[in-house]
């Protein structure tokens, strides 16, 4: 059976070992547009390739996907973290787990994930064509027609759609009968400019809770993440904050960027129990004494919290026992919900994702066949699938990419 896979990712090309793999009698061809296959997995992780992450419990697993984690439950039970780990080492392949959970090949050099890929894909006797660019694809007496740029034309019976968050992908998907979630980005930075940040970059917090402010009628969901911040030149980055940018990239979208943003610098403790904290600091006897700007006993950056006492005009001569209620209230609540203007997003490293693609009631995830087109199958970022950063975008085209793979070549 002829099969044709457009697109050399992730997902395409894993889909296609596990295809040629399982059906030897499977005649496979990889398309892809580019000069070279692989492109994103040879950039992603700075040049290291972030794998997958250290996470083996479905149920956990899902809840890192802003869009697709309800669909992907099912698909993780069949095929997860712990499997692609698996998988390359017996290709000889060994990963390393770091201290953020993140996987990376023990190499720290995304060429041995691009070259296990290859040779697997060459063992397996897939073809691959690259330079060759799909312009449409026809339906026709149960086999599709495969239009490429050049001018040639291939038939298949079977085809896979796996051409990420390329608009190529998304018009042959609608030229299919499916529908597309307009894309937008997912996982950026926010730029922010203001007077409490100024100075103060390469500083970082651990642990923050981040909220959007959201206003207007209909607007009652809350959207809000916690994780590391690190201040940057242009505002603010790190984990936290990204993990924010994909659960709140529709509506950030929606604003044009341009959000209130109430940060939380001790989080989980809420303005109350800051208030709290900061009332027990002032009646000890020896903290009381201690002059506020050169002791802080919370876990904040000094130069933060020194930042902080200006900003609010609390002269920082005093000692703890000289804080007026008025300046312990309004202390607390500029610690645990100050608020800062987003003026735009910037971006972040290698990791362009994109939420948005095929809709995703109109795909069967248990083999990732269309429920529109029969014999179609799609894998990858041209599905409405996202996650955030941390490996969960290659782990969403390992699992679709393996479940495609396993049922293109099956005999129906």
């Amino acid at each position: 059976m002829d099969i044709i896979i457009i697109g050399g990712g992730a997902a395409g090309f894993f889909a296609g070992i596990i295809c040629a793999e399982t059906y030897p009698h499977s005649r496979v061809t990889i398309i892809e547009a580019s000069a070279k296959v692989l492109g994103k997995v040879r950039i992603s992780g700075g040049g290291r390739c972030n794998v997958t992450n250290h996470c083996f419990e479905p149920a956990q697993l899902v809840t890192y996907y802003p869009r697709g984690g309800r669909e992907l439950r099912g698909a993780f039970t069949r095929f997860q973290p712990r499997d692609i780990i698996n998988w390359f080492a017996k290709k000889g392949v060994s990963l390393k787990t770091e201290a953020d959970n993140r996987v990376f090949p023990i190499s720290d050099d995304s060429q041995t994930i691009v070259n296990c890929l290859m040779k697997a894909a060459e063992n397996a006797k897939i073809n691959i064509k690259i330079k060759s660019q799909v312009v449409a694809i026809q339906s026709e007496n149960k086999l599709f027609n495969v239009r490429l740029k050049q001018g040639e034309s291939l038939k298949c019976a079977r085809i896979l759609l796996a051409t990420g968050s390329s608009t190529v992908g998304y018009k042959l998907a609608q030229s299919l009968g499916h529908e597309i979630i307009t894309p937008i980005p997912s996982l950026f930075t926010f730029k922010i400019k203001d007077s409490r940040f100024k100075g103060l970059e390469g500083i970082a917090v651990n642990s923050v809770g981040l909220k959007l402010k959201l206003s207007g009628k209909g607007k009652k969901q809350t959207i809000q993440q916690s994780g590391s911040l690190l201040i940057t030149h242009w505002g603010i980055s790190g984990f936290g904050v990204l993990k924010l940018s994909a659960f709140g990239a529709k509506i950030l979208a929606e604003n044009n960027y341009k959000m209130s943003l109430l940060i939380n610098w001790l989080f989980p403790n809420n303005p109350q129990q800051v208030e709290e904290k900061l009332l027990k600091i002032k009646a000890r006897n020896n903290q009381s004494r201690q002059q506020i700007s050169s002791f802080c006993p919370l876990p904040l950056p000094k130069r933060l919290w020194q930042r902080i006492l200006e900003y609010l005009s609390i002269d920082t001569q005093k000692k703890w026992s000289e804080l007026s209620k008025n300046e312990i209230i309004k202390l607390a609540k500029e610690l645990a919900q100050g608020e800062y203007k987003i003026l735009g997003k910037g971006v972040f490293k290698d990791e362009f994702v994109t939420c948005g693609g095929v809709k995703l009631k109109e795909v069967n995830f248990s083999t990732m066949e269309s429920k529109i087109c029969p014999n179609l199958y799609l894998a990858g970022e041209v599905l409405d699938i996202d996650g955030v950063t941390g490996g969960f975008n290659f782990q969403s085209a390992w699992t679709t990419g393996y479940l495609a793979g396993l049922a293109l070549g099956k005999s129906q």
